[in-house]
């Protein structure tokens, strides 16, 4: 069952404390992703194998997740079947909202900072708003275009600056991340339909059990299976800490978050995710710390904010 809005004034406020700590350590935690992927790069590992190792950790999670949201219970109606249809949709959601929007993201980050992939992802909003506007029609505010402009205007400071510093590989890597947040935003603006009836936690483990099915298929059909062999013993043990602590936790806890205070304040919560990822980017992979970084996430950030409170 898809999460029905929360009026936060009914909730008790411990109720709202613990929602609020449940949605922080979820942002925090999925934004720890981009850090163990560089630290996997380090190590000498290509993107197919490690994003294979990821989705294969992760793949049982996701299939309890999907079984789980699907079993009958008692006192309730029993879950709706899925049609061709819904199988169709669970894996063009699955293709693109997590298998085309994870590998591009890990090819991405073999070229760019962990701090300009998480800002060019935090784009999502606004993207989802520019597909709105193409595909339906959908008028877009005063408020919600200055709120993009400013939001790109920080993301191309950071990149500017970047791309300075490390050359011209930074503008592969940008691109590539960037059709990764084009890509998962195909399926926010697609998946709304499908949530309501399926319900988000069987969408969710339905459509990323298919992408890490893709994934592994993909590396069996580009990669010699004895090459994960070879691989180094702490990329095995990087890649088992993002499947659990940066995809499963978060996704779990972000959607009891949600269920506490409803998905406004936690996507609002959700903006430290772009903060922690700069710190743990400077303390765990020494990234630079620049007024530049500091300032486009600043950007970023507002502008994000303001598009997702104007209203048409």
């Amino acid at each position: 069952m898809a999460v029905a809005p929360v009026n936060n004034h009914s909730i008790a406020p411990k109720s709202i404390a613990f929602g609020l700590a449940l949605a922080v350590v979820g942002a925090v935690a999925f934004s720890g992703k981009a850090i163990i992927v560089k630290l996997a790069y380090r190590h000498g590992v290509d993107a197919v194998t490690l994003i294979m190792l990821r989705m294969l950790f992760a793949l049982p999670f996701f299939l309890a997740m999907a079984w789980w949201a699907s079993r009958k219970r008692v006192g309730q109606p029993p879950p709706v079947a899925l049609t061709r249809k819904d199988w169709l949709g669970v894996v063009w959601l699955g293709v693109t909202g997590y298998y085309l929007a994870s590998f591009l993201d890990f090819a991405g980050l073999q070229y760019i900072t962990a701090s300009l992939e998480r800002l060019i992802l935090y784009l999502n909003p606004t993207l989802v708003l520019l597909l709105g506007w193409v595909f339906v029609g959908r008028r877009i505010a005063r408020a919600q275009a200055l709120g993009m402009a400013i939001s790109y205007g920080g993301v191309l400071l950071v990149f500017g600056h970047e791309i300075t510093l490390q050359g011209a590989d930074v503008a592969l890597g940008a691109v590539l991340v960037f059709l990764s947040a084009v890509s998962y935003a195909l399926y926010l603006f697609y998946s709304g339909e499908m949530v309501q009836r399926l319900g988000s936690l069987r969408l969710v483990g339905l459509a990323t059990s298919v992408a890490c099915l893709l994934c592994i298929a993909q590396f069996v059909l580009l990669r010699p299976l004895e090459t994960v062999w070879a691989v180094a013993p702490q990329v095995v043990w990087l890649s088992v800490l993002n499947a659990t602590l940066c995809t499963v936790v978060p996704v779990m806890l972000v959607m009891m978050a949600i269920e506490r205070i409803g998905s406004g304040l936690a996507a609002q919560v959700g903006m430290v995710g772009p903060m922690s990822t700069m710190l743990m980017g400077v303390l765990l992979l020494d990234e630079p710390f620049t007024a530049w970084l500091v300032g486009g996430t600043v950007l970023v950030i507002v502008g994000v904010a303001v598009c997702s409170r104007s209203r048409v």
